[in-house]
């Protein structure tokens, strides 16, 4: 059985959804080609053959997959995504090269190298020097598809993600106090000293504060619960960046994570929520702010 959730397209009232055409599902929306059967390049994966043609695209009909109008590496993510969430590739699997998808695509590599860039910054890819790109063998089965599409399609959801991620962290940092060990909470210190030593380098401070959080979700032993947060620390990263460009905003954040650091060596669950939400607030705030001044991400 094939759920559908969808999200309306704006300039049509059409619907954005999944569906299995051909055995296999197929994010509508998708960029349509003119691409036909006969003049589909394929690339040979461990045997087999994987096509780059209409089995993935079909027409934009109401209803079904529609043509968006983007610049050439929107669209371009937009078919990777398609292929990457149809059945026909697992992680570990190596993407079409760079030559094949420009030509299936009919634009120019560099916006296949700018589409898959942006597919590295959501954690879905990565490329090996001297060998290809690959779909990530550590890719949660959790990364979805709509969460994926509606940050990509809609220009509104970073409120709504960061309201899903206060309520992971929260869960997670009260899991983290039930369940440290002596050594996680000592380390967990450790990680807010590395941010207080990077305080007058933002970047380095990104690097500390999200390692603080990937740890504190680490600490519960819920691996799922820390690969979904992983997933939606990514996919905000981009206003975490622009976020601290403010030093009063860095000091209040490292001693907002001690007091959780704090509450989590006691083992004070009750003391490690309120630390929590009150730290998600600010943090939000701080998000909210960033893509206001930046402009809503695309």
């Amino acid at each position: 059985m094939h759920h559908r959730h969808e999200t309306q397209n704006r300039s049509t009232g059409w619907p954005l959804g999944r569906r299995a055409t051909a055995g296999r599902p197929v994010l509508c929306g998708a960029v349509n080609t003119a691409t036909t059967p006969e003049s589909q390049p394929s690339e040979s994966r461990g045997g087999a053959v994987f096509p780059l043609g209409s089995d993935h695209v079909e027409p934009g009909t109401p209803g079904g997959p529609v043509s968006i109008s983007r610049s050439p590496s929107s669209a371009v993510t937009f078919r990777l995504l398609d292929l990457l969430l149809g059945e026909s590739m697992r992680p570990g699997d190596r993407l079409p090269g760079e030559r094949a998808l420009a030509e299936s695509l009919g634009v120019g590599r560099s916006a296949v190298r700018e589409a898959i860039s942006a597919l590295e910054v959501l954690g879905i890819v990565e490329t090996r020097a001297g060998s290809g790109t690959y779909l990530r063998s550590g890719t949660s089965e959790l990364l979805p598809s709509t969460l994926s599409w509606s940050l990509l399609l809609d220009q509104d959801r970073t409120s709504e993600l960061t309201v899903v991620r206060s309520a992971l962290e929260r869960s997670a940092a009260e899991l983290a106090a039930a369940q440290r060990t002596d050594e996680q909470a000592d380390h967990l210190l450790e990680l807010v000293q590395r941010q207080r030593e990077a305080i007058d380098d933002p970047e380095r401070y990104v690097e500390a504060d999200i390692a603080f959080h990937r740890e504190l979700a680490l600490m519960g032993g819920n691996k799922l619960l820390s690969e979904i947060l992983s997933t939606t620390r990514t996919l905000l990263r981009v206003w975490f960046e622009n976020a601290v460009d403010r030093r009063a905003d860095i000091e209040d954040a490292i001693r907002e994570h001690e007091e959780i650091a704090r509450a989590v060596a006691d083992r004070d669950v009750e003391a490690v929520s309120a630390a929590t939400i009150r730290h998600m607030d600010t943090a939000t705030a701080r998000i909210l702010r960033s893509s206001d001044d930046e402009g809503d991400p695309a």
